[in-house]
């Protein structure tokens, strides 16, 4: 058999192609492109086929599988995309960007109140905030090492009182 003759012999078969694609997708337009993607597939492969076996079965498997391996991608595409109504506020907290006009209000309000620190309080408490620990920094400024504890205390409860805003 030659390819004219076995595409008209699809073609007659495009009828009964059309009521079988119904069953699967309830639609009608759906069911033509289902029809015109195994025509497409049966003309396509028309050397897979064998002389002298049912080819109406033939087209019918072909449709089958057509149907299945889209619904198995349109099932795995949505999966992965998420729909605007089904972005709860949680998500959309997590995916926002942060402002980066917020962070420089902030570091200017730290270090606002940080200038209103006085020196015996700013000194020990910059030098823990940089990372030196308390009997370092008593040595630097040579004081006791208690008086280094409560000069810290005292500058964050003072730094806590000024930045109460972001509590």
């Amino acid at each position: 058999m030659n390819k004219l003759e076995f595409n008209t012999l699809v073609i007659q078969h495009s009828d009964s192609l059309k009521s079988y694609a119904r069953n699967f997708t309830k639609d009608g337009d759906d069911a033509n492109d289902l029809v015109q993607d195994t025509l497409l597939k049966a003309v396509t492969y028309f050397k897979n086929f064998r002389e002298g076996t049912n080819l109406k079965g033939w087209l019918y498997t072909i449709m089958k599988n057509t149907f299945i391996n889209n619904y198995r991608r349109v099932v795995k595409t949505n999966s992965f995309i998420t729909k605007e109504e089904e972005i709860s506020n949680a998500n959309l907290v997590v995916s926002a960007t942060h402002n980066k006009g917020e962070n420089k209000f902030m570091m200017e309000d730290i270090n606002s109140a940080l200038g209103k620190l006085s020196e015996e309080y700013y000194v020990p408490f910059t030098m823990y905030y940089e990372g030196y620990k308390y009997h370092e920094i008593a040595v630097h400024l040579a004081i006791p090492i208690g008086t280094v504890k409560t000069r810290i205390h005292v500058a964050r409860k003072t730094m806590k009182k000024s930045l109460n805003a972001y509590s």
